[in-house]
């Protein structure tokens, strides 16, 4: 089963979901616009990708970053708050399949959870 963050109006977001289905793998998508992920499960997403720094799991050029006055240099904390408060700052999409995750940049990254 892949946890499958997902944005519909995102192209690389539908081609990962097209990708993954056409692949025949079990998803339990998310629209994670509308259900937003709490801090505790962006922390467990990060530490599924394997803790990278917290900029990496962002979208930094979205008008919301700017518009909230975050930096690149941020604490990691103050970055996954803005994210739990504003999921549009979350990159997509992203597959969690247990203890993995994959930021699907390109969509063809996610294969690697199957």
């Amino acid at each position: 089963m892949i946890d499958y963050w997902h944005n519909p109006r995102c192209s690389k977001s539908r081609e990962g979901l097209a990708l993954l289905e056409g692949k025949g793998a079990v998803l339990k998508v998310r629209r994670y616009l509308e259900d937003a992920p709490s801090l505790e499960e962006l922390t467990a997403a990060r530490a599924a990708l394997g803790n990278p720094p917290v900029i990496e799991m962002m979208r930094p050029k979205e008008a919301k970053f700017k518009e909230l006055g975050l930096s690149k240099s941020d604490s990691d904390e103050t970055l996954l708050a803005a994210m739990a408060a504003n999921p549009v700052l979350i990159e997509r999409p992203l597959g969690i399949s247990g203890d993995r995750a994959v930021i699907g940049r390109p969509p063809e990254k996610l294969l690697e959870l199957l």
